[in-house]
């Protein structure tokens, strides 16, 4: 496994110069210096906070990573911006789109944008703003098509201090085969065994006795008490025999996940879909006096309850969602419910009485 060490230099916008872990270089080596070493497609995680966290080390990267830095921009207005700046040459092989995650504070002034370079200074792309304006700390996606790009600029409203890392990796392609019926979902893999954004179906859908409808579509922000509940209505004509509630939740605590409440009744947590603990997703959280660390999972997570039958009516039910209590701030989307009815063809046995 080849690396080399990137060092961290920061240049202060008209101020005194910053301090920060050792993760960025100054200046970019010349064109072409990494194409004389060579090195195997290896993932980079780049650590780009602003700070000096005690016991740190120079940050190792592969060797496709040839620089990175931080310098001083300005907005159109006038107003300065952080430009993060990532020099990388594309390894030898078949490797023709980046997979580029970004960790950042989500806060509605400072949403990041990916801007790409070729070697001559030609933008190529950009990727619009990242994030939702939540105001939670984060994670988004892009897939970069790399051709003739040689430069990733990460540009930030501000003084960029909300930008927390940046996870790298390189793409393959092959032939795939999927059923036609998977055909409205996202079927490409991406690390940690993240699922996919979820996304609501814009009609009732109908499937072996299954009816699944949207609830929400939209972003709706959720609180720890009712005052700050997401609420949901819908009728149904008949009782199912199981009901199942889902929807993807916004930086959670992985200990304290939504709880849900229908028809008045409380229901407890639901269960979430988490990936990997190697993704960089988690974000530990002390307390003082506290013996453990707990995790916040900064990005979306799948979240699912059932609903039994004797939680639901025909006629008109309600669904409310809260935030777990040491989650005060998060948000849901893409809420929808699926509801199983008997079916000509279910699959069920008829147990003998005792």
């Amino acid at each position: 496994m080849l690396y080399r060490f990137v060092a961290l230099a920061l240049f202060a916008l008209a101020i005194a110069p910053l301090h920060a872990q050792l993760a960025l270089d100054d200046g970019l080596p010349a064109p072409g210096e990494a194409a004389l070493k060579p090195a195997p497609a290896e993932s980079a995680w780049l650590d780009l906070r602003q700070n000096k966290p005690v016991h740190s080390k120079p940050q190792a990267a592969p060797r496709w990573v040839e620089a990175v830095s931080l310098v001083p921009g300005q907005m159109p207005d006038g107003s300065p911006k952080a430009i993060f700046r990532i020099r990388v040459a594309r390894p030898i092989g078949d490797y023709r789109i980046l997979f580029f995650r970004l960790f950042f504070d989500d806060n509605a002034e400072t949403r990041p944008e990916l801007v790409c370079w070729d070697e001559s200074g030609t933008q190529l792309l950009r990727s619009g703003a990242l994030g939702s304006g939540l105001g939670l700390p984060t994670s988004d996606s892009e897939m970069i098509p790399m051709n003739g790009v040689s430069v990733i600029d990460v540009e930030v409203p501000g003084d960029g201090k909300g930008v927390r890392g940046a996870y790298l990796d390189w793409m393959t392609s092959s032939e795939v085969v999927h059923p036609l019926a998977a055909d409205h979902r996202d079927l490409i893999p991406v690390p940690f065994s993240a699922t996919p954004p979820l996304h609501a179906p814009e009609r009732d859908v109908e499937q072996f006795g299954t009816v699944t409808a949207s609830l929400a579509a939209e972003t709706i922000s959720i609180g720890p008490d009712v005052a700050q509940a997401a609420a949901f209505q819908f009728e149904i004509e008949a009782q199912p025999l199981v009901a199942l509630l889902t929807f993807d939740v916004a930086s959670p605590r992985i200990d304290s996940a939504p709880e849900v409440y229908v028809n008045g009744e409380a229901l407890g947590q639901v269960n979430l879909l988490l990936p990997e603990l190697a993704d960089p997703g988690y974000r530990g959280q002390t307390e003082p006096m506290a013996k453990e660390m707990q995790f916040q999972y900064t990005g979306w997570l799948r979240a699912q309850k059932v609903i039994p039958l004797v939680n639901l009516k025909a006629g008109t039910n309600d669904v409310i969602v809260i935030s777990g209590a040491a989650t005060p701030v998060s948000a849901i989307r893409a809420t929808q419910i699926q509801l199983k009815y008997l079916w000509d063809k279910s699959d069920y046995q008829l147990r003998p009485g005792p």
